[in-house]
């Protein structure tokens, strides 16, 4: 019942973030950074997306997309605007970000998309495929921490909103030093992992045996 209800509260939804990422696992840096882009751009509703066929499979190997949407599940179930979209996972595509947020824009005519990513991801954005495609259908709300690259930061926005105008944003997140490949790490070599991702999260790990090998 509850997913139902997300589900239709999306399509009245006209703000929407999107989230997308491996999610292997999912974890607490996550969970802030979408919170944050919800809070300071208003945003109606967070579309969680794992990674269906990464064209970077070759280079990681990808935990079930039964288990990471699981994880998924688990980690946004107390947040009432947090939603899982299994649209990658369901296709037999390439998970390539331009035909998602196309497909996202067709089934959501009226809304507004934001697509969520980091500094990093910022900085490499026009060597993704299609950048021309994304930006078509949605604005990208970047992520950034002060301490990290600030100066340059705020300047390749700039330079970005010059080439592409009115499409970049910054999205102030508070400095929280985790990741996916940090969790298995830890995982693996019997380290704690408390902390770092949702208690139901660590407890589906354990239980499902994951990444300890």
């Amino acid at each position: 019942m509850e997913t139902e209800q997300k589900n239709e509260s999306i399509r009245d939804a006209k703000r929407i973030g999107i989230m997308g990422g491996t999610f292997n696992p999912i974890h607490n840096g996550h969970l802030v950074i979408a919170e944050n882009a919800r809070e300071q751009y208003s945003l109606d509703q967070v579309m969680f997306i794992p990674t269906g066929h990464s064209p970077l499979r070759h280079k990681q190997q990808i935990t079930d997309a039964v288990h990471r949407c699981e994880m998924v599940s688990l980690a946004i179930a107390d947040n009432p605007w947090f939603v899982l979209n299994q649209i990658e996972i369901q296709s037999s595509e390439t998970s390539y970000t331009f035909l998602t947020i196309k497909k996202l824009k067709q089934n959501y005519k009226n809304s507004d998309l934001y697509f969520i990513l980091g500094a990093d991801s910022l900085f490499d954005f026009q060597t993704w495929k299609n950048p021309d495609l994304i930006l078509r259908n949605c604005k990208i709300l970047a992520a950034y921490r002060k301490h990290q690259r600030q100066e340059e930061f705020f300047q390749y926005i700039a330079y970005l909103n010059k080439k592409y105008p009115d499409k970049f944003y910054p999205l102030d997140t508070p400095s929280l030093e985790v990741s996916s490949q940090e969790i298995r790490r830890r995982t693996q070599e019997r380290q704690t992992i408390r902390y770092l991702l949702p208690k139901e999260v660590e407890a589906y790990i354990r239980k499902n045996k994951l990444y300890f090998e």
